[in-house]
């Protein structure tokens, strides 16, 4: 029972902090109104959040942070500093300053995601999966909050989306200082050494996971990011009469809703059929989805929805378990810098993916545009085959 309640602590105090990264995502209409921002500076202050998390968790794993120092400690320092630096978007005049403020903030959340993976993977041997993918969910849940409030709050003062979520950040913290423990001891080394990166580098399974990982977030953010915008062009081209204002509460139901329950069976099953199985079954069905979701258009746009439900679970079904399967293949040393260092490659390239979307509508349409992230899993599943062998 004790283990449990230390999941769900774990698991709310990311879904509070992960909010962070969101904030200014759900205004970014209000804030291009009130700093009067370019179409440069908008979309950076999406941009300098995946970039700070990028620079944070290579620091991180350069550095050894995640296994040098209690993850505990780093997870409160870190919600504390970027619920800093998030509110402080509220009192700055400057376009420019509140891009840095993202940036800083992304930073922060380098030492959040990957330090509650390490603690709950710490905590948990025997079902490891399954507690992996729990918490993947909460991300989940977390990443679609802001179609959510983009439908039901439409009109609320961007200030108070702001301070709301560094309030959440705020009560991560407090949840992780007053209910957490470090789950067993481990012993940490204050010194300074890149050996630690070269021993996960140098680990051909850990590596081998880390492609299929690669693979899979070829896929997931580009998915999630341009998803919304998708079901607006379905909803038009099947002549529903549907209101274009429903693609934000359908998004939030297929990466939310569908994508939180994929995690959680995701989970379930791997600790059932194994982990690297799961993740080529998972990645094999993501695919087919994307290749096929683009002839839906001008069809009916429930079954578009219908198709879309099945991607967003299977999409992210799999992502705890290539952490899983790294704590497993990784020396207990180096597990930190092993999941930190997957998760900065795995956010450069979301950022690949994400653009290229951008410029292949143009040349092919939404029609076909979606197929080109199905080379990220069927090289995810060539990997995790490979992997078996071990």
């Amino acid at each position: 029972m004790r283990y449990w309640r230390l999941l769900l602590f774990i698991s709310v105090a990311e879904l509070f902090a992960m909010s962070l990264w969101f904030s200014a995502s759900a205004v970014i209409e209000s804030l291009v109104r009130y700093w009067d921002l370019t179409v440069w500076q908008s979309s950076s202050m999406t941009v300098a959040v995946q970039i700070g998390f990028i620079i944070g968790a290579f620091g991180s794993s350069l550095l050894g942070l995640q296994d040098r120092y209690s993850s505990r400690k780093i997870f409160i320092w870190a919600g504390l500093f970027g619920a800093g630096m998030n509110v402080l978007l509220i009192i700055t005049s400057s376009a420019n300053i509140a891009i840095l403020l993202r940036l800083l903030t992304g930073i922060a959340l380098a030492g959040i995601y990957p330090t509650a993976v390490k603690l709950i993977s710490t905590a948990y041997e025997k079902q490891r999966g399954f507690a992996i993918g729990v918490s993947i969910a909460a991300l989940t849940v977390g990443s679609a909050m802001p179609h959510l409030i983009r439908f039901f709050f439409q009109q609320i003062e961007w200030q108070i989306v702001i301070i709301s979520s560094s309030i959440l950040a705020l009560f991560a913290s407090l949840i992780m200082l007053f209910f957490v423990s470090e789950p067993r001891k481990i012993a940490h080394t204050t010194e300074v050494s890149f050996k630690i990166f070269k021993e996960v580098i140098s680990n051909k399974p850990v590596m081998l996971a880390n492609y299929g990982y690669f693979g899979h977030m070829w896929e997931l953010y580009a998915m999630w990011t341009w998803m919304p915008l998708f079901l607006g062009v379905a909803i038009t081209k099947s002549h529903s009469s549907m209101s274009l204002a429903m693609s934000s509460i359908l998004a939030f139901f297929i990466i939310g809703i569908a994508g939180g329950v994929g995690s959680i069976i995701g989970g379930y099953v791997a600790e059932r059929i194994g982990k690297t199985k799961l993740t080529i079954y998972a990645m094999a069905i993501s695919a087919t989805c994307a290749i096929l979701i683009g002839l839906t258009l001008q069809r009916s746009i429930w079954l578009t929805v219908l198709l879309a439900l099945i991607w967003g679970a299977s999409v992210i079904a799999d992502s705890g378990q290539f952490s899983a399967i790294i704590t497993e293949f990784a020396q207990d040393h180096t597990v930190g810098t092993a999941l930190a260092f997957q998760m900065a490659v795995g956010y450069v390239i979301t950022i690949i993916s994400i653009n290229l979307i951008t410029e292949l509508e143009k040349l092919i349409g939404w029609q076909f545009v979606f197929t080109s992230l199905a080379i990220g899993p069927i090289l995810g599943m060539i990997a995790m085959v490979r992997l078996q062998k071990y």
